[in-house]
């Protein structure tokens, strides 16, 4: 593996400001950390209803931010299979939607810090971006490694939203209900981070929010709120959440406006809440799914519901 050093750049000035305890030297035994959380949610894998996307803008506009960790992306993007947006104004090139990898330090409302490693998922060199922020982790006395998002689900938006817990230790989440057994899924960054620090004998959580598939394409809010509510019962940190239950509460109110207007996805909505009323009846199962109906498919919502995520986009 080349040097992960080589990848990333520290501020140390801002590290001397907001971290005086970091020394720049690892630390000898993860279990022995007693530094910030570190959160995290990248862009570029599954995340149904722009949860950790809309979770990651209210960190970063509510709260004091200090960048201190920059990574070469360029070293580890595909542009091609991941074009980054450009405008064009009349006759001319007038901006570049730069991407971009990084640790910021942030300080929630009762001015505790934190640190945030958001941007975009890299995609190349994993293994040697997990080494890096290993690295950094450690200089840095991360207490805890915390990450978020959201994938699509065959729920209804009428029901509380789930969240699947997963930790390096039972411990961690043992306050968490298990919605699956044993799946293969895609690999993410985040789920490989996760999975190496626990190796490395570190604590790392993550918290992944259902969101009813019928609404994955379109930013759901409540989703958003849910991730970060859990964040802070397993952090202690204040985040400001009720900052966004307002816009939540207008999605959710938006969508049953719609719905109203539709009895053919009033219909397929109350399916899914048969669906999973009768699985909240039989917790326990390995599966999410309850037995007893059949999940409507994607392309049943679809229909309908293009019309009402076209009018959300449109307005």
């Amino acid at each position: 593996m080349l040097d992960p050093r080589e990848i990333y750049e520290v501020d140390e000035a801002a590290v001397a400001r907001v971290l005086p305890a970091a020394t720049g030297t690892q630390g000898e035994a993860a279990v022995r950390a007693t530094g910030p959380v570190m959160l995290h949610s990248v862009r570029g894998f599954v995340d149904a209803g722009t949860a950790g996307e809309l979770a990651v803008e209210h960190l970063l506009e509510e709260f004091e931010v200090t960048r201190l960790v920059t990574f070469d992306v360029d070293q580890l993007l595909d542009y091609r299979s991941k074009r980054v947006t450009m405008v064009f104004d009349a006759d001319r090139w007038a901006s570049y939607d730069e991407p971009f990898l990084a640790i910021d330090h942030v300080r929630d409302a009762e001015g505790t810090g934190f640190l945030l490693l958001h941007g975009m998922e890299p995609d190349l060199q994993w293994e040697r971006v997990i080494a890096a922020l290993r690295e950094l982790v450690s200089r840095f006395d991360v207490s805890l490694v915390v990450g978020f998002h959201g994938i699509p689900m065959g729920i209804p938006h009428t029901r509380p939203l789930s969240v699947t817990a997963h930790a390096t230790r039972r411990a961690l989440i043992e306050d968490h209900t298990s919605w699956f057994g044993t799946v293969k899924v895609p690999g993410s960054l985040a789920s490989l981070l996760e999975l190496r620090l626990g190796e490395s004998g570190y604590d790392a959580m993550g918290f992944t929010v259902h969101v009813p598939h019928y609404l994955a394409q379109s930013p759901f809010p409540p989703a958003a709120v849910v991730a970060l509510e859990n964040v802070q019962r397993s952090t202690g940190l204040d985040l400001r959440v009720a900052a966004l239950a307002a816009g939540a509460q207008e999605a959710v109110a938006e969508v049953e406006r719609q719905m109203a207007e539709s009895e053919e996805v009033a219909a397929v909505v109350r399916a899914l809440e048969e669906q999973y009323d009768a699985f909240a009846r039989s917790v326990g199962r390995t599966s999410l799914l309850a037995e007893s109906a059949p999940i409507p498919t994607a392309d049943e919502l679809g229909a309908e519901f293009e019309r009402f995520l076209a009018q959300q986009t449109g307005e």
